[in-house]
Protein backbone atom coordinates (compact mmCIF):
# COMPACT_ATOMS: atom_id res chain seq x y z
CA UNK A 1 0.00 0.00 0.00
CA UNK A 2 2.77 2.90 0.76
CA UNK A 3 4.49 1.54 -2.78
CA UNK A 4 1.16 2.51 -4.20
CA UNK A 5 1.20 5.95 -2.34
CA UNK A 6 4.70 6.74 -3.04
CA UNK A 7 4.01 5.75 -7.06
CA UNK A 8 0.67 8.10 -7.44
CA UNK A 9 2.57 10.64 -5.42
CA UNK A 10 5.65 10.31 -8.04
CA UNK A 11 2.67 10.21 -10.65
CA UNK A 12 1.31 13.10 -9.64
CA UNK A 13 4.36 15.42 -9.21
CA UNK A 14 4.65 14.27 -13.39
CA UNK A 15 1.09 15.41 -14.33
CA UNK A 16 0.20 18.26 -11.97
CA UNK A 17 3.03 19.95 -10.55
CA UNK A 18 0.23 22.31 -8.36
CA UNK A 19 -2.08 19.64 -6.90
CA UNK A 20 1.18 17.49 -6.04
CA UNK A 21 2.27 20.91 -4.38
CA UNK A 22 -1.29 21.00 -2.58
CA UNK A 23 -1.24 17.84 -1.81
CA UNK A 24 1.89 17.65 -0.19
CA UNK A 25 1.80 20.65 1.98
CA UNK A 26 -1.58 19.04 3.42
CA UNK A 27 0.49 15.71 4.02
CA UNK A 28 2.62 18.19 5.84
CA UNK A 29 0.52 19.88 8.01
CA UNK A 30 -1.08 16.58 8.88
CA UNK A 31 1.63 14.72 10.11
CA UNK A 32 1.18 12.13 7.49
CA UNK A 33 4.86 11.64 6.65
CA UNK A 34 4.27 8.02 5.38
CA UNK A 35 2.61 9.54 2.03
CA UNK A 36 4.89 12.30 1.43
CA UNK A 37 6.69 12.00 -2.02
CA UNK A 38 10.24 12.77 -0.23
CA UNK A 39 12.23 12.25 -3.34
CA UNK A 40 10.55 15.01 -5.53
CA UNK A 41 10.04 17.51 -2.03
CA UNK A 42 13.46 16.75 -1.24
CA UNK A 43 14.80 17.46 -5.37
CA UNK A 44 12.47 21.09 -5.45
CA UNK A 45 13.98 22.04 -1.99
CA UNK A 46 17.49 21.79 -3.00
CA UNK A 47 16.05 23.88 -6.49
CA UNK A 48 14.88 26.32 -3.98
CA UNK A 49 18.87 26.81 -3.11
CA UNK A 50 19.85 26.58 -7.10
CA UNK A 51 17.15 29.15 -8.46
CA UNK A 52 18.24 31.90 -5.42
CA UNK A 53 21.96 31.31 -6.83
CA UNK A 54 20.79 31.79 -10.39
CA UNK A 55 18.76 35.05 -9.57
CA UNK A 56 21.65 36.55 -7.45
CA UNK A 57 23.85 36.08 -10.79
CA UNK A 58 21.71 37.28 -13.08
CA UNK A 59 21.06 40.43 -11.13
CA UNK A 60 24.25 41.14 -10.43
CA UNK A 61 25.29 40.27 -14.05
CA UNK A 62 23.17 42.82 -15.22
CA UNK A 63 24.05 45.15 -12.24
CA UNK A 64 27.67 45.04 -13.80
CA UNK A 65 26.19 45.66 -17.39
CA UNK A 66 24.70 49.09 -16.57
CA UNK A 67 27.05 50.15 -14.21
CA UNK A 68 29.71 49.38 -17.16
CA UNK A 69 27.53 51.12 -19.67
CA UNK A 70 27.35 54.21 -17.56
CA UNK A 71 30.51 54.53 -17.25
CA UNK A 72 32.05 53.89 -20.82
CA UNK A 73 29.41 54.64 -23.43
CA UNK A 74 29.86 58.00 -23.51
CA UNK A 75 27.81 58.70 -26.47
CA UNK A 76 24.97 57.69 -25.14
CA UNK A 77 25.51 59.53 -21.55
CA UNK A 78 23.45 62.17 -21.47
CA UNK A 79 20.76 60.43 -23.25
CA UNK A 80 20.13 57.13 -21.06
CA UNK A 81 22.37 58.03 -17.31
CA UNK A 82 18.82 58.56 -15.96
CA UNK A 83 17.74 55.63 -16.98
CA UNK A 84 20.91 53.58 -16.30
CA UNK A 85 21.05 55.05 -12.60
CA UNK A 86 17.66 53.74 -12.09
CA UNK A 87 18.24 50.02 -13.27
CA UNK A 88 21.73 50.39 -11.58
CA UNK A 89 19.80 51.30 -8.22
CA UNK A 90 16.82 49.07 -8.82
CA UNK A 91 19.70 45.71 -9.11
CA UNK A 92 21.45 46.82 -5.79
CA UNK A 93 18.33 46.90 -4.34
CA UNK A 94 17.17 43.34 -5.14
CA UNK A 95 19.85 41.90 -4.84
CA UNK A 96 20.27 43.64 -1.25
CA UNK A 97 16.66 42.06 -0.45
CA UNK A 98 17.64 38.67 -1.89
CA UNK A 99 21.10 39.03 0.86
CA UNK A 100 19.18 40.02 3.79
CA UNK A 101 16.84 36.94 2.92
CA UNK A 102 19.39 34.84 2.73
CA UNK A 103 23.07 36.15 4.08
CA UNK A 104 24.49 32.53 3.32
CA UNK A 105 24.51 33.58 -0.07
CA UNK A 106 26.59 36.17 0.80
CA UNK A 107 29.98 34.15 -0.06
CA UNK A 108 28.60 32.28 -3.06
CA UNK A 109 27.64 35.79 -4.77
CA UNK A 110 31.63 36.60 -3.67
CA UNK A 111 32.96 33.45 -5.52
CA UNK A 112 30.92 33.96 -8.28
CA UNK A 113 31.67 37.76 -8.58
CA UNK A 114 34.94 37.56 -11.06
CA UNK A 115 32.75 35.37 -13.41
CA UNK A 116 29.65 37.62 -13.47
CA UNK A 117 31.93 40.77 -14.31
CA UNK A 118 33.23 38.75 -17.10
CA UNK A 119 29.63 38.19 -18.00
CA UNK A 120 28.42 41.62 -17.35
CA UNK A 121 31.01 42.91 -19.36
CA UNK A 122 29.85 40.79 -22.73
CA UNK A 123 26.26 42.04 -22.70
CA UNK A 124 27.82 45.74 -21.81
CA UNK A 125 30.04 45.03 -24.60
CA UNK A 126 26.78 43.33 -27.12
CA UNK A 127 24.40 46.17 -25.96
CA UNK A 128 26.70 49.35 -26.30
CA UNK A 129 28.77 47.55 -29.52
CA UNK A 130 31.81 49.21 -27.67
CA UNK A 131 34.66 46.67 -28.36
CA UNK A 132 35.42 44.16 -25.14
CA UNK A 133 38.70 45.13 -24.72
CA UNK A 134 37.23 48.55 -23.92
CA UNK A 135 36.72 47.06 -20.36
CA UNK A 136 38.93 46.09 -17.37
CA UNK A 137 39.91 42.95 -17.43
CA UNK A 138 38.89 42.92 -13.90
CA UNK A 139 37.00 45.00 -11.88
CA UNK A 140 38.01 47.82 -10.58
CA UNK A 141 35.84 47.83 -7.63
CA UNK A 142 34.46 45.49 -4.72
CA UNK A 143 31.13 43.47 -5.11
CA UNK A 144 30.94 45.06 -1.40
CA UNK A 145 31.13 49.00 -3.41
CA UNK A 146 29.14 47.49 -6.02
CA UNK A 147 26.36 46.73 -3.99
CA UNK A 148 26.44 49.94 -1.73
CA UNK A 149 23.61 52.37 -3.24
CA UNK A 150 25.37 55.44 -1.84
CA UNK A 151 28.66 54.65 -4.00
CA UNK A 152 28.02 55.32 -7.15
CA UNK A 153 25.64 58.42 -6.34
CA UNK A 154 27.72 60.36 -3.69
Amino acid sequence: MVAELIKNQTNLYDTDYNLWVLETVKQLENRNFNSVDWENLIEEVLDLSKRDKRKLESLLIKLIEHLLILQYWQSEKERNKGHWEREILNFQQQIIRELEDSPSLNNYLNNKFFDCYQKGCKLASKHSQLPLNIFPEKPLISLEQILDENWLFS
